[in-house]
């Protein structure tokens, strides 16, 4: 499967974006998706996840409370909700579906491209 993020941009701090996950085909709604970021130079962060039926998510310590992650199966995509965003937001953020075992750990069979999220103070 194929995954294509957008909605990526600039915006200003306590301001908020919604980001798209794409997928090419149906197989997309048996697999658990997830949302990682990644800074210049940084290891890939895990930011987000949620199960195929959506009936569980999970989320990093540092945007529980301000992001919301969801999925639409009928359309192949997913989404993730920022609000209150803040500078240390800013980075590539990408979706992966497909875990291998951990949610959390950037171990899935597929990714995106990854779309910019920047923060300006």
């Amino acid at each position: 499967v194929q995954l294509a993020e957008s909605g990526g941009g600039l915006v200003q701090a306590g301001g908020s974006l919604r980001l798209s996950c794409a997928a090419s085909g149906p197989t997309f709604s048996t697999y658990a998706v997830a949302w990682f970021r990644q800074e210049s130079g940084k290891e890939r962060e895990f930011v987000a996840a949620i199960s195929w039926s959506g009936d569980a998510t999970a989320y990093s310590d540092s945007v529980k409370g301000r992001f919301s992650i969801s999925r639409d199966n009928a359309k192949y995509t997913g989404y993730l909700q920022m609000n209150s965003l803040k500078p240390e937001d800013t980075a590539v953020y990408l979706c992966a579906a497909e875990p291998i075992g951990d949610l959390t750990k950037s171990n899935y069979n597929y990714w995106g491209q990854g779309t910019q999220v920047t923060v300006s103070s």
